[in-house]
């Protein structure tokens, strides 16, 4: 299953490493890309709210 999120603080590159590990904290073998800009793509096994949550834990805020 493919997630397009609209995350509106990611900044650099370390932030979307941030969320990468928070992604793969419940699905080890997602595969995450990102726009340093707003955008994060998450090929994924886990739930969608699953995903949602472990991003929000990290502090993003997702649109």
């Amino acid at each position: 299953m493919k997630l397009d999120l609209y995350v509106s603080d990611l900044a650099c590159s370390a932030y979307i490493e941030t969320v990468t590990r928070a992604v793969h904290s419940v699905d080890a073998t997602a595969q995450v890309a990102a726009n340093p800009q707003t955008e994060v793509s998450v090929v994924m096994r886990a739930a969608e709210a699953d995903i949602k949550a472990v991003i929000t834990t990290a502090g993003y805020t997702i649109a």
